[in-house]
């Protein structure tokens, strides 16, 4: 099985970015920790700032991975384009976000992303990620 983990802006800061909100553990030791424990899948991990990055990404690995875990950020409020990517491919995507973002500025409850996704976690923290790979098993 392969799960293609996505992350978009500023997520490349966590583990030093308002630890309150998203937590003191940095994405790549969380990384580390959950292909220690699902060794059995290949996980590829792919982080940009940029949108058109995310596109690309998502583009290349919707249409023979078995999954997607997306967690876009800020541009899951803002991008038509990334909304539009979700649509477009054939490979099931989850919309991942650690905070809460219903108990967040009224802004980040909307979604270009989960119209077209298999489902969606928010509030869980870094185990939302977990989450959703086992949704995907």
């Amino acid at each position: 099985m392969k799960i293609a983990i996505i992350n978009g802006p500023n997520l490349n800061l966590l583990g030093s970015r308002e630890p309150n909100v998203y937590g003191a553990i940095s994405f790549e030791k969380y990384l580390q920790d959950l292909r220690k424990k699902y060794a059995e899948i290949e996980l590829m991990y792919f982080q940009s700032n940029i949108e058109g990055e995310l596109i690309s990404k998502i583009q290349e690995v919707g249409f023979d991975y078995d999954g997607i875990i997306l967690n876009a950020a800020a541009y899951t409020h803002t991008s038509v384009g990334i909304g539009d990517a979700v649509k477009a491919v054939n490979t099931p995507v989850v919309e991942v976000h650690i905070s809460n973002v219903y108990a967040r500025e009224s802004f980040r409850q909307s979604s270009y992303i989960a119209p077209n996704a298999k489902g969606v976690l928010v509030g869980f923290g870094l185990r939302g990620y977990e989450l959703a790979l086992q949704s995907f098993l």
